[in-house]
């Protein structure tokens, strides 16, 4: 890491150099290429949009966008990047990725595409820019809108212009910049149910003509609404703050540098999660239910011999005992019955650097280098019962750093983008899972006498390397039709140490030092701790036609393929064959598409149509307790998407959006030695068939510049799974959310406005897990019931 941070401070000097060179050498101002900071609202209600990496209208790019400034998401309540989910067709942002046991690590899918297991081994499959820079790990993903300026969400393959892992979609969120010659100042302060305490402040100073500095601040404090049967601990609370800091120095219009830096920090008591169903027959809930003295329940292992009332085939009587792992021990959908230590915690930080150089009225350089680190830890009590069934506690630390130079060009019929981009990562995560478990004699005669099980210990080391080429290149031969194609070469390099073995009994600290030999070699370790690579490169590319009818309505078709590389296997229960790691290889998504965008006075309407062809899946299978990843599957989804806004004159807003999504996996490919966790009747994770929102609000003129807006939300989710495969108990089969404020702004820059969410207190999940046919637990998380808020904010 400390190369690193010194490569980092070397790359922002040579930007402040470049700037003094730029500041020199450059003579004429050339503002044709300008980049906004961010998405944002013009004049009638237009919306600027960089989702093609310039500054254009989001009516006149062809590629499905959802587009929101920072004023349409304080209006909808939208708070964080999981809220996006609520007005983003085909979109799904879910929080307390299923096998981390951190509240902040995310699940994000876009029309269908996406990675559940968010494990560092593996790559999201949507990438999430902060102000252009990639983030490369689930846990930097969940992010608070602070003094945020706007949010796009790219919808489809990326892969030309935004290059890793977008192979579903891409969000990007915008920080507001420094203003130059302008000082202000926006804070808010929200209190509400759960003890619900929010506040966040932003000040804009000029520090000169040239330059200016942007410093903000927030936290977030709310109870949780998940109790725990043995101690009340609180499981889903909030507790976090984060601050950011800015400068931008513009010393003439032919070139600008913006350095930003942030900080989060996110300390709770660990994900809602509660018991949906045990599996009474399944092997560990049969071990821990014996050992803990549940009357009649039975297991075939030794030294439990025939004769032996506990003999038989695993099965835990259907009893309301403590002692029994079964369905008796759910205690309802905000109770948890789990005994076991747990927390969740995270802290992300980074410092990034951009710069514009107008070379000529028709060139301009861009240049973004970032560093950021990820401190992660989140242990989880995976059974939700009094037993040990399984325990997991995984931490990580991550490092990144980031190169990217675009060359931009416009010569007015024609324009383009040439770029290289450069990507380096690397990741320390230390694993271990309790287990009753494996069923060999000493485990259970430790069990039986009332001492631990085992448990397994995987230490990782991960690297990643990333280099890539691309370009883009846009033809417009009339004032209607513009015709555009792009490619980009990637070439990935993953590393990987492991250090995986199994401690018993499960209470022995870490061996320290750490073993060095396998099984092979007379050691205890499954798989060789020597390093371990593996190579991807794909040619992926995109193309698009787009004629503007009018000045209200245009249309385009599209093409686009974007992979996302593969790597290796970190977790086992048991040697591997000849002690190797098991690799997986990269997946890809070929999408085409049709779409409509229209301006007809004051209703925008967009409408997209495509077919993604989703090839070499990386599905999870197990052996035994362990998932493992294998590129196992095709399939083939198509869709419909519908987004309109439409302003009335006399201050009703009605926005409203739509998704249709049929998935349909076309194959399944054995793995010897593995079990299959998704047959081709399943649907894909997280691709709902339908998602619907609509919002409405008035906005009431009172005098005096003063204004009461009401407003109402609501969105609906159709039956929705959670993981690959097809679970009943956790699954959800579709709900409808509601939510309503009134928010009075006086003329002074003060609001004070209230809400309840979830209106209606409907009760819904939002992820699930499980493990029926070993471990024999699944677990699931019911949204926040209703609750209420009140805000004061200004600015001035």
């Amino acid at each position: 890491m400390t190369g690193l941070r010194s490569t980092m401070l070397a790359v922002l000097r040579c930007h402040a150099a470049i700037g003094a060179l730029a500041v020199a050498a450059i003579p004429v101002a050339a503002s044709a290429q300008d980049t906004p900071a961010a998405t944002t609202e013009q004049e009638e209600g237009e919306i600027i949009v960089t989702a093609r990496r310039r500054a254009e209208s989001l009516q006149d790019t062809p590629v499905a966008i959802s587009a929101f400034t920072s004023d349409m998401l304080d209006q909808r309540q939208i708070v964080q990047t999981q809220d996006l989910e609520r007005i983003t067709p085909s979109l799904q942002f879910k929080p307390a990725g299923q096998l981390s046991g951190n509240s902040a690590a995310s699940v994000v899918f876009i029309r269908g595409v996406g990675q559940v297991d968010p494990t560092a081994a593996v790559d999201p499959g949507v990438g999430i820019y902060l102000d252009e820079v990639y983030l490369g790990r689930a846990v930097g993903g969940a992010i608070d809108f602070g003094d945020i300026d706007g949010v796009e969400v790219l919808r489809g393959p990326q892969g030309t212009l935004f290059g890793r892992n977008t192979i579903g979609g891409a969000i990007l969120v915008r920080t507001r910049q420094p203003e130059l010659g302008k000082t202000s100042v926006r804070a808010r302060l929200r209190v509400g149910d759960y003890d619900l305490r929010e506040g966040f402040a932003a000040v804009n100073v000029p520090l000169g003509e040239t330059l200016a500095a942007r410093v903000s601040g927030g936290f977030r404090r709310r109870d949780g609404y998940v109790i725990r049967a043995v101690d009340g601990l609180d499981l889903g609370n909030e507790n976090g703050y984060s601050l950011n800091g800015a400068l931008k120095w513009e010393p003439s219009s032919d070139f600008d540098l913006f350095l930003r830096a942030d900080y989060s920090r996110r300390d709770e008591h660990g994900a809602p999660f509660v018991l949906a169903g045990v599996n009474e027959q399944a092997p560990v809930a049969a071990i821990a239910s014996v050992a803990a003295g549940c009357p009649g329940a039975t297991i075939p292992f030794s030294p439990i011999v025939p004769g032996d009332r506990r003999f038989g085939a695993p099965n835990v009587p259907m009893i309301n005992d403590a002692r029994c792992a079964n369905d008796l021990q759910a205690k309802g959908d905000f109770v948890n019955g789990g005994n076991a230590p747990v927390m969740s915690m995270s802290e992300v930080w980074g410092v990034a650097g951009t710069a514009n150089i107008h070379l000529t009225e028709q060139a301009l350089v861009k240049l973004i280098t970032a560093y950021r680190e990820t401190s992660s830890r989140g242990i989880r009590d995976a059974d939700n019962t009094p037993l040990t069934l399984i325990t997991t506690d995984v931490g990580s630390q991550s490092s990144q750093f980031s190169q990217e130079v675009q060359l931009q060009l416009d010569f007015g019929k024609v324009s383009g983008i040439l770029g290289g981009y450069y990507f380096n990562e690397a990741t320390d995560e230390r694993a271990t899972v309790f287990l009753a478990f494996p069923p060999s004699p000493p485990v259970i005669r430790s069990l039986l006498a009332g001492g631990p099980g085992s448990r397994d210990l995987q230490v990782s080391r991960l690297k990643t390397n990333s280099v890539a080429l691309f370009g883009e290149a846009t033809w417009s031969p009339t004032e209607r039709l513009e015709v555009s194609g792009g490619l980009r070469y990637t070439s990935d390099r993953k590393y990987y140490q492991g250090t995986v073995l199994n401690l018993f009994p499960a209470t022995q600290p870490d061996p320290n030092p750490l073993p060095t030999l396998a099984t092979t070699q007379g050691g205890p370790l499954f798989i060789f701790p020597r390093p371990f690579q593996r190579d991807f490169a794909a040619l992926t590319g995109s193309a698009s036609v787009q004629y503007r009818w009018s000045g209200a309505v245009s249309t385009y078709a599209s093409y686009a393929k974007s992979f996302k590389s593969g790597g290796f296997n970190t977790r086992y229960n048991a040697a591997t064959s000849n002690n190797l790691p098991v690799p997986f290889s990269d997946e890809s998504v070929t999408s085409y598409e049709l779409g409509v965008k229209t301006n007809l006075g004051r209703l925008r309407l967009n409408l997209a149509a495509f077919q993604a062809e989703y090839q070499d899946i990386q599905l999870i299978f197990r052996q035994g307790v362990v998932p493992l990843l294998f590129n196992a599957g095709e399939a083939r989804i198509r869709g419909f998407e519908a987004e309109a806004n439409w302003r009335a004159p006399w201050g009703l807003s009605v926005d409203g959006g739509l998704s249709v999504l049929k998935d349909k996996i076309k194959s399944i490919t054995p793995i010897p030695g593995a079990t299959a966790t998704v047959t081709p009747n399943d649907d894909l994770p997280f691709t709902p068939d339908l998602q619907a929102n609509l919002g409405l609000s008035y906005k009431i003129e009172l005098g005096n510049d003063v204004t009461l807006t009401p407003r109402v939300d609501g969105s609906y989710t159709s039956k929705i799974t959670f993981i690959t495969g097809s679970i009943p108990l956790i699954e959800e089969d579709g709900y409808f959310v509601g939510n309503a404020s009134v928010g009075l702004k006086l003329a002074n820059g003060i609001e004070i406005s209230a809400g309840v969410n979830n209106v209606l207190d409907q009760r819904y999940l939002i992820q699930g897990n499980a493990s029926l046919a070993t471990l024999g637990y699944a677990e699931r998380i019911f949204a926040r019931p209703r609750n209420w808020f009140a805000q004061l904010s200004t600015s001035f």
